[in-house]
């Protein structure tokens, strides 16, 4: 199969048909067997995702009118190819020639010389991408812009690190080592790293695949962000507790919750796919937890047991913080999907906090980096919710903030918000 003809239907699912990259990229490298291949695949739709205005923008000024219907799919192509040219070290012949042997494998035979003509009028002239308005220069919906300068002095900064491919990040299970003995097995295994901020992050110096990895399989170590690995440690469980993980797919953060400490443990999630995730990831570490398929905004349809010591309420969001790892975010989301997001997670949060023990914590967080999900929200149940307090955190520069902003990018991570929240005693 034509790599660059997986690499348009990967496109064309996520821009035509709003698919999610995460899901539509694996439909298609599932069709390639080089481990080499499947790396370029998503080098190529990745990068489409991360400068889709420019590469748009490109393709529309060389062709003389725009595709539209089933042949919408040629234009995706298109974008592949002009993101080889600009982006890659793919030859520029073997970038045009495979990509127009991709229209025909895609069965649009009659497109192939437009294909290849725009490619090659392209190549000889290789134009300044434009940056005539703020969504060329920053290859950013204009919606999401205006949101990040309303919100924060240096915006484009957290722009450019979006951009930027994101490290790879390991969680020691301290269960079976030490982060300082599995340094040394991955320094032994020729494979750089350095210790992150937490406790059990590492942070590889280039990515590598699992089965590099000592001890992967037998449940060793996990990949997982490091601002990621913050939830676990801030909520900090002790041995015996009642601990709800509210919205716990695909299981990371339920996992590193029983690798801190000995404790009962509810890992629930609305989507019932998902949830085959987080039965994976307990099972790989040899750890138990009872797994629930239900709503967290309506915790009495699945419960009737004892309130929780704590709650951990990774609240769904717009995942603005991982652009990095997920640039089709960018596309897939609109403005209106703010207001939406955070009357959910009032939902889950007022609900949420009904099933918390007095004098029990609850870690409210999001990969959002938009004050409406995050600070505002905190503020607003802080507000309207007489037995709450805010706990500040230590890792907070002021004191006084609401809640902990990571920004993407800071010391390696991905963007992230924590606030701890106490409930007041009988």
């Amino acid at each position: 199969m034509n790599l660059r003809a997986l690499a348009a239907k990967a496109v064309f699912d996520v821009l035509e048909r709003g698919v999610s990259l995460s899901v539509a990229l694996p439909e298609q490298q599932k069709l390639l067997s080089d481990g080499k291949d499947k790396a370029l695949l998503a080098e190529l739709c990745y990068g489409v995702m991360r400068f889709l205005p420019q590469l748009d923008h490109c393709v529309s000024q060389f062709m003389s009118k725009p595709l539209k219907g089933k042949q919408r799919i040629v234009h995706q192509l298109l974008l592949v190819g002009v993101y080889q040219l600009y982006f890659t070290r793919v030859p520029a012949h073997a970038a045009i020639s495979e990509t127009a042997e991709a229209c025909r494998k895609l069965k649009f035979e009659g497109l192939v010389k437009v294909v290849n003509g725009v490619l090659r009028n392209i190549q000889r002239q290789i134009p300044a991408l434009a940056e005539s308005n703020d969504t060329l220069k920053y290859n950013y919906p204009g919606w999401l812009l205006k949101r990040l300068k309303a919100a924060y002095e240096q915006w484009p900064q957290i722009v450019e690190a979006s951009h930027q491919r994101p490290p790879m990040w390991l969680r020691n299970n301290r269960r079976q080592q030490s982060r300082d003995q599995y340094i040394a097995k991955l320094v032994a295994a020729e494979i750089n790293c350095r210790p992150g901020l937490s406790d059990d992050a590492i942070e590889l110096e280039f990515a590598t695949d699992v089965s590099r990895l000592p001890g992967f399989a037998e449940g060793a170590v996990s990949v997982q962000d490091g601002a990621a690995q913050w939830a676990a440690t801030l909520l900090a469980p002790q041995d015996g507790e009642l601990v709800l993980d509210a919205c716990a797919a695909p299981g990371g953060k339920s996992c590193h919750l029983l690798e801190l400490a000995d404790i009962q443990l509810l890992a629930v999630d609305a989507d019932s796919k998902r949830l085959e995730r987080v039965q994976q990831n307990l099972d790989r570490l040899a750890l138990n937890a009872k797994v629930i398929h239900g709503d967290a905004a309506n915790i009495d349809s699945w419960w009737s047991g004892e309130r929780f010591d704590r709650i951990l309420l990774d609240a769904p969001c717009s995942a603005t913080g991982v652009i990095r790892r997920h640039p089709d975010i960018k596309w897939l989301r609109k403005d209106s999907d703010i207001q939406e997001l955070a009357e959910l997670q009032k939902q889950i949060l007022d609900h949420c906090w009904q099933w918390l023990k007095p004098g029990g914590t609850l870690l409210y967080a999001t990969c959002s980096i938009l004050p409406d999900e995050n600070s505002n929200q905190v503020a607003a149940f802080l507000a309207r919710t007489p037995d709450a307090r805010l706990d500040a955190l230590p890792q907070q520069a002021d004191p006084q903030a609401i809640g902990w902003q990571i920004l993407p990018g800071q010391d390696g991570m991905d963007g992230f918000f924590y606030a701890r929240l106490k409930k007041a005693t009988l």
